[in-house]
């Protein structure tokens, strides 16, 4: 089936307006009976694009998940980064994370509710870790999963989710998701749009298009809750449910019906991108940060940007952040990863680079070299061995860094996990907020390289052209 891209106006426009104040009231009641603890997997650490003062976790040690289920909060975050993994790495992870919650959900007496939260653009181990998460569960609970809900709509980042086909905007329009670049992903590459026929690609036909349960953008706007959570009641063997919401309200409307579905008994896996994490944990709308939140202790010294990701995005947004005359570029030749005496040399070239500049007061910006290194078909595992060395060398970068910036940015999810896990050994975060939409920022805790620091995890496919100088102005006013 060829899905054709509509203009965003045209598609919008058919879509009804609701009473946003009479959701607004069935919405708050409901979440005051939702006495669960919340715990999102994030599997890169972008998911916390929509939430501000929630604590991220940066492994899943008993410790951990007993210090986020000890918090006021009703959620918190545990960053696996397990896009980066491979698929024995994933499933190892997932099942040590649910046993681990396990234990501590019994030690507390608590009812928990687990989010796997993932791309937008519907990349990741998918149905790997929501398979693995259900199994360890129920074989070590009595807890049983009746349905998985998918709900990839994430407004900030043009994602949305219309007819049961989920586009990602370019400019005024909506392109089907499996016709732009995010679906040729070397490692989770699809072809469907429809997100009935992506479950059924993705499942090997387990689960059928036509038998999944799919809640209507008509449905939500008539505020037909009652119908909808009797949809919900339907769920069961792990079946899914595909939700379509083109915004926060539709999510919202939602929640109410999934709300009175979880009081009723029924019990989901969750496989959704951050906009539900927002609205099913209750965080309040916050405005943008501003350079007086984001940079505590003013120093003499420059900011840093790391740029790892190589989408077409980014590429076009570092083009754009080359318009900013104060700051200075450094490309790191990965080419020279083929060579390991050179390659060493190289980082210490940039290292030292990076001490000096930085300590002038001159904010800099590491790039990756934009090609890739494509060593020929068949050669995948050496290319992602090639990629791992290019990614432990960036880290590297703030690993061994004297010099306390006085911001710091990393481009691309999986550069920015390995910049905050290895390069900041941050071991707890909050999320502080947002500096332009979907775009978040850590403030690192007291066990890190550098405490107190505002570090920006810049997603590689969000945002316009500009965004990106934009956020790198606001820091360097």
């Amino acid at each position: 089936m060829t899905i054709k891209k509509i203009l965003i106006k045209e598609a919008f426009d058919k879509i009804p307006e609701v009473d946003i104040e009479v959701v607004k009231r069935l919405y708050e009641k409901e979440l005051l009976e939702l006495n669960k603890k919340i715990i999102v997997l994030d599997d890169d650490p972008t998911g916390v694009q929509t939430v501000h003062d929630i604590s991220v976790y940066t492994d899943w040690s008993v410790d951990s998940i007993e210090k986020g289920f000890a918090e006021e909060n009703s959620m918190f975050f545990v960053l696996t980064n397990s896009r980066g993994f491979i698929a024995s790495e994933t499933e190892k992870a997932h099942k040590e994370i649910a046993l681990n919650v396990i234990k501590v959900a019994k030690k507390h007496n608590k009812e928990f509710l687990i989010i796997s939260r993932s791309d937008s653009t519907l990349r990741g181990h998918y149905p790997l870790e929501t398979n693995v998460l259900r199994e360890t569960i129920e074989t070590n609970s009595e807890l049983k999963l009746d349905g998985e809900v998918l709900l990839p709509f994430f407004k900030e980042g043009g994602r949305f989710t219309i007819d049961n086909i989920h586009y990602v905007q370019y400019g005024e329009e909506l392109i089907p998701a499996g016709e732009t670049e995010f679906a040729k992903d070397r490692t989770f590459g699809y072809t469907k749009s429809h997100l009935g026929e992506y479950v059924e690609e993705k499942t090997n036909g387990d689960f059928k298009a036509e038998n999944i349960t799919y809640i209507t953008l008509e449905s939500i706007r008539n505020l037909d809750i009652e119908n909808i959570t009797k949809q919900l009641l339907k769920v069961n063997n792990f079946n899914k449910v595909v939700v379509n919401a083109v915004d926060y309200v539709d999510v919202k409307i939602f929640s109410i019906a999934l709300i009175k579905a979880l009081k009723a008994g029924k019990n989901f896996m969750y496989r959704t991108a951050a906009a539900f994490t927002k609205v099913i944990g209750g965080v309040s709308d916050k405005g943008l940060l501003t350079r007086e939140e984001l940079i505590k202790e003013e120093s003499n010294n420059g900011g840093l940007i790391i740029v790892g990701s190589h989408v077409k995005k980014t590429t076009e947004q570092v083009e754009e952040l080359k318009k900013c005359s104060f700051l200075e570029f450094i490309e790191l030749n990965c080419r020279l990863v083929l060579q390991p005496k050179k390659f060493e040399a190289e980082v210490d070239r940039v290292i030292e680079n990076c001490e000096s500049l930085i300590s002038s007061g001159k904010s800099v910006v590491v790039c990756t070299s934009r090609e890739r290194i494509d060593l020929g078909p068949d050669k995948k595992e050496e290319e992602l061995k090639l990629s791992v060395k290019i990614s432990d060398a960036v880290t590297s970068i703030v690993q061994r860094l004297k010099v306390r910036p006085n911001y710091i940015i990393a481009k691309g999810g999986i550069t920015s996990s390995d910049i905050g896990t290895k390069g900041l050994k941050v071991q707890r975060a909050t999320v502080i907020g947002q500096i332009k939409p979907g775009i978040p920022v850590w403030t690192t805790g007291s066990e890190s390289k550098f405490p107190g620091i505002s570090y920006v995890i810049f997603p590689g496919n969000v945002g316009t052209n500009t965004t990106l100088r934009e956020a790198v102005e606001i820091l360097n006013k």
